[in-house]
């Protein structure tokens, strides 16, 4: 295998279903990665057919079995994280008979619930999160009050978020009664807690925010708090988005 053949550790770390790239990352700036005895540097390469590579002190191997997929009804006060140092909740808790290691493809933050994925497919997983892929996510949003006109206009504009320009977001009302406005809002990227500051830049306060949908995937009356695993035509579906080239 010549050096351009090679693969970051990172990459094997995820196609391993050993953890994702970005938690690999932090696992070699610590020193718990290894490469034929000697402690592995970030930007590191390996033959994963030659090389040795260790975590923690035990042998990284590529997988032998099929992948797992599942979706979670998020509740709100779990964290999207695998572990937390805080003792904080995690969405993992809640997979009690999930006997493989699975990580969560994307996020959704603290306070926020409704559709999440999972799989220990990292190349999947990276290839659905990439900024690239519109993936269309749905979400239902409940704000305080009626939503004006001109705050409509405001949702719907190219806001800059970061310093960028966001994709369009479709916005439509729900419905509205005294204890506020339902928006559905249908986003093609993820930024960083993305509706909210959309939400307060049109000077709105969000009660409540839950994803109701990935693509075509739904919760289908799954309930707050249970998983269940993906259908072989949910699996294809998310594999044949993953397989389109990404957008530039």
């Amino acid at each position: 295998m010549t050096e351009k053949e090679k693969i970051r550790i990172q990459k094997y770390f995820s196609d391993c279903g050993v953890a994702s790239r970005r938690a690999a990352e932090a696992a070699i700036l610590s020193g718990e990665v290894t490469v034929n005895g000697r402690v592995a540097e970030l930007g590191d390469k390996i033959d994963p057919e030659r090389d040795v590579v260790l975590y923690l002190g035990k042998p990284v191997r590529a997988r032998t079995k099929e992948y797992t997929y599942l979706m979670l009804n998020k509740p709100r006060g779990y964290l999207t994280s695998v572990t937390d140092p805080r003792g904080r909740k995690c969405v993992t808790d809640l997979l009690s008979g999930v006997h493989v290691r699975v990580y969560p493809v994307g996020r959704l933050d603290l306070i926020s619930e409704g559709l999440l994925l999972f799989t220990d497919d990292g190349d999947l997983a990276n290839k659905l999160t990439h900024p690239r892929h519109s993936v269309p996510k749905s979400y239902r949003v409940k704000v305080a009050g009626e939503v004006t006109d001109e705050q409509m206009k405001i949702l719907r504009s190219p806001i800059e978020l970061d310093g960028k320009p966001i994709l369009p977001v479709d916005v439509t009302v729900h419905h509205t009664d005294e204890t506020g406005t339902v928006l559905r809002m249908d986003l093609y990227e993820g930024r960083n807690r993305q509706i909210r500051r959309m939400c307060e830049a049109a000077g709105l306060t969000v009660k409540r925010l839950n994803r109701v949908s990935i693509g075509e995937l739904k919760l289908n009356g799954l309930s707050v708090g249970h998983w269940r695993y993906l259908t072989e035509d949910e699996i294809e579906y998310l594999k044949k988005i993953a397989s389109k080239p990404a957008k530039n």
